[in-house]
């Protein structure tokens, strides 16, 4: 396609251009983003945040024994911008170290789905999901349950549908 020519054309085709810079620019922030952090024992309360948009995701946890793991937190904006999603795992798969707290709260978006794992997959070894009894859902948190959940942890996984301006 040919850029427009006359009067008219040239100034469509100027209003054109930054519009479409403004589209690719908006759509380049919605990346999916992916930042490492350190999961670090001692049991003092420790937070880690990550946000996308209008979208964030908090991971807060205390832990104990051993050293400090390596860990990831991916947040993502589906294409059509109704769920948000954020995962928080260990890439190495199973954490060495013993959780006495932890929760993962989302703002901006409501928890459609979660699941939280004792054990990540890595190589042949699969996702071990926790008891359900071991921690709880609510509309924007993914927590352990007190009493209930066995100090193990790996992986969070949260799938939360965006706010929908109806016409």
């Amino acid at each position: 396609m040919a850029a427009p020519s006359g009067r008219s054309g040239r100034w469509l085709w100027a209003a054109l251009v930054p519009a479409t810079l403004l589209c690719l620019a908006a759509w380049a922030a919605e990346e999916p983003s992916t930042a490492d952090f350190d999961v670090r024992p001692g049991g003092e309360v420790h937070s880690f945040s990550q946000s996308l948009g209008d979208y964030s995701c908090t991971f807060t946890y205390s832990a104990q024994g051993g050293t400090n793991e390596q860990w990831q937190m991916n947040v993502a904006v589906s294409e059509d911008n109704l769920l948000f999603s954020c995962s928080i795992w260990r890439p190495q798969g199973k954490s060495y170290l013993f959780f006495t707290q932890f929760k993962a709260e989302v703002r901006g978006a409501k928890v459609e789905h979660a699941m939280a794992y004792s054990q990540a997959a890595v190589g042949a070894q699969s996702d071990i999901p926790l008891k359900q009894e071991e921690f709880e859902v609510t509309e924007t948190t993914v927590s352990h349950r007190e009493g209930k959940f066995r100090f193990e942890l790996s992986k969070l996984m949260i799938v939360a549908k965006t706010p929908r301006d109806e016409l």
